[in-house]
């Protein structure tokens, strides 16, 4: 019987059995609009409000300090077009009529919906500092402070990078951001959270962030809807404009099914929090281990403890991570080549080579990501399978440089 093995939980994950159970309700009987003031309309309202307050305990923040969106992107958008516009609302330059343009500061290796929405300010005017990672895959809070200007308004750095689960020194970047604002500047933090959720602690008081960003579908939710941590007294610019839903920040009607499912995924995160830990960094080190001892010419690419226990990036010399992948979907095995956001780019990971890697490296990294239904079993059956295909690759590799070198002709 062909077996299945999926080992792309940082890309998405299944929707658990407990979430599903949550959210049924909201998709038969109690379909009224959460907005609407009869009773079907309060008991979906009843739902929306547990789940903010199930959300909120995840994080240590307030309920009221959590805004529904349609997922982590939006959030991503939301908090830095948001904060930025609000600053700004005639124009990226300063209110009081000079020509200088806001300052943010993020990292290389952000996810697309943080560096992509950075890179479109920039076209409009902001300046944008991208603070680099070295070897490790983690931002220097030296380079951050030496980064900041007068001209800083917003510094947006991931909790836990997606590729290769690093996580970045955000209660640091909290501490210089508070000396800041003590000294006078008006200077906000925004960090996305969306990888880091859910495997290790999230908490807004010891952060020190006003802003976060989370996504259901990463935590056995569905797709479809995450949420926005906005800090008491941080204002945004509205950019989905509609009714006066979630405080007049994200107009629309409340999708009540997917929130009541976010807010139950949530509530088990926090409670599993130390035991699913636990289990992801188990099945990671045996894996990782396993490779390194049996697979010859492998690098696991980060910082070797400063991570999330759910990810292993590993690149494979002399071999494209492309076909890789390939071959191990034919043995039902998934995993990936970095951000499930960029698989459409033929491009090397931008992420490997922020880490000073070349283009090689860069293409043989694989994405091996671990989440609570895998089994050592598992580990033990993809092992076999990425032993072979690797040595299967690296000789068919062998065999067209021989090729190349010695044409049938010259014999």
């Amino acid at each position: 019987m062909f077996r299945r093995i999926y080992l792309d939980h940082s890309a998405t994950t299944a929707v658990a059995p407990e979430v599903l159970e949550a959210m049924m309700p909201y998709l038969t009987n109690k379909f009224g609009n959460a907005s609407s003031i009869h009773n079907f309309g309060q008991e979906t309202r009843s739902a929306v409000d547990k789940a903010r307050h199930q959300i909120a305990a995840l994080i240590n923040a307030r309920p009221s300090e959590v805004i529904f969106t349609s997922g982590g992107t939006e959030a991503n958008n939301l908090a830095i077009r948001g904060l930025i516009e609000s600053r700004f609302p005639t124009s990226h330059g300063r209110q009081d009529g000079t020509a200088a343009p806001p300052h943010i500061i993020t990292s290389a290796i952000e996810h697309p919906a943080v560096k992509n929405v950075c890179e479109g300010l920039e076209k409009s005017g902001v300046n944008v500092n991208y603070l680099p990672v070295y070897g490790d895959g983690v931002v220097r809070l030296a380079d951050l402070e030496a980064a900041i200007t007068d001209e800083t308004v917003l510094i947006s750095i991931m909790a836990a990078n997606n590729e290769i689960g690093t996580i970045q020194p955000i209660e640091g970047i909290g501490r210089i951001v508070k000396a800041r604002r003590e000294s006078g500047q008006k200077i906000y933090f925004h960090t996305d959270a969306v990888q880091a959720a859910g495997k290790i602690p999230v908490n807004v008081a010891e952060i020190g962030c006003d802003l976060l960003s989370l996504s259901a579908h990463k935590m056995y939710a569905p797709k479809g809807v995450g949420c926005l941590y906005v800090r008491r007294g941080t204002r945004l610019s509205p950019q989905s404009l509609g009714g006066r839903q979630e405080r007049g920040i994200r107009g629309g009607t409340e999708p009540v099914a997917l929130i009541a499912a976010f807010g139950k995924a949530g509530e088990m995160a926090a409670t599993d929090l130390d035991k699913n830990a636990v289990h992801l960094r188990t099945l990671r080190d045996m894996f990782e281990n396993a490779v390194l001892e049996t697979i010859p010419d492998t690098t696991v690419n980060g910082d070797p403890t400063h991570r999330l226990p759910s990810i292993s990036n590993i690149s494979f010399a002399g071999i494209e991570g492309e076909a890789l992948l390939i071959n191990l979907d034919m043995q039902g095995i998934a995993v990936s080549t970095g951000s499930a956001c960029s698989s459409g780019s033929l491009e090397p990971s931008p992420v490997i080579r922020a880490l000073g890697h070349g283009d090689a490296k860069a293409r043989g990294a694989i994405r091996f990501s671990f989440g609570m239904g895998n089994t050592s079993e598992e580990i033990g059956a993809v092992l076999d399978a990425l032993a072979k295909a690797v040595a299967n690759l690296r000789q068919l590799l062998t065999g067209k440089i021989r090729a190349d070198r010695d044409p049938p002709g010259r014999r």
